[in-house]
């Protein structure tokens, strides 16, 4: 069955060549333009939903807050489109839980390759048989039950902070480029221009609080883990 996309974009000539596009790749794909239709498309069974931020009835932050609390369709990959680079909305966005962002005017080659990171990261990203917990200093790292607690309080990551804090650590001491990370935790290659990373980096340190410490920047080339704790 292929992979089921709903794009909700209030620019007609947007929807139709995503539209387009999107079907000549193989997909299901279904468009609208207003909150109000989706909330008529919206299925447990959909695959990815590609939301722009600026809809004509509302906000699409407001979209994807309600769709991350609803137990029905809080597990669907959502691709987040917003007119200016605006770092309040990607925060906000990354927050609620959305897997990654595209800024308009924007590429559709680009987007694609995204899509299909999104979704070979679902498909992949299934639970291993065994797992034990990775300790470090005051974290801990529960790769089964995907929770992460410092100093004993739990920390709420996205799926995506999750994993990005996961392959710094089994690789601390080591330095990550910019673009090893795309490949290796959202599935890009290389050529995709990104301040993905960054931004995702960012609110790691952030959540993390007192242990943020240990996600070294390594100017001009990316990040790493430090080896061991103080």
């Amino acid at each position: 069955m292929p992979s089921k996309i709903l794009v909700i974009e209030d620019e007609p000539d947007i929807r139709k060549t995503l539209e387009y596009n999107l079907s000549r790749e193989g997909y299901d794909v279904a468009v609208c333009g207003t909150l109000q239709e989706a909330n008529k498309l919206l299925e447990p069974s959909l695959s990815l939903l590609v939301l722009d931020l600026m809809l004509p009835d509302g906000s699409g932050l407001d979209l994807c807050r309600e769709i991350k609390k609803n137990s029905l369709l809080s597990s669907i990959p959502i691709i987040i489109l917003t007119a200016k680079d605006d770092e309040v909305d990607r925060v906000v966005g990354f927050e609620l839980g959305a897997d990654d962002y595209v800024t308009k005017p924007f590429s559709v080659r680009e987007l694609i390759l995204r899509i299909k990171a999104v979704l070979k990261r679902g498909e992949v990203n299934k639970p291993e048989l065994v797992e034990v917990e990775r300790q470090f200093g005051d974290l801990s790292i529960d790769v089964d039950s995907h929770e992460v607690h410092v100093n004993g309080e739990l920390v709420v990551l996205t799926a995506l902070e999750f994993k990005l804090l996961k392959q710094l650590v089994d690789r601390r001491g080591r330095v990550q480029s910019r673009d090893q990370l795309l490949s290796d935790v959202w599935g890009y290659s290389s050529e995709v221009t990104t301040r993905t990373v960054d931004t995702h980096i960012k609110r790691l340190r952030e959540k993390l609080g007192p242990m943020g410490k240990y996600v070294q920047t390594i100017r001009g080339i990316g990040y790493k883990f430090s080896r061991t704790p103080e």
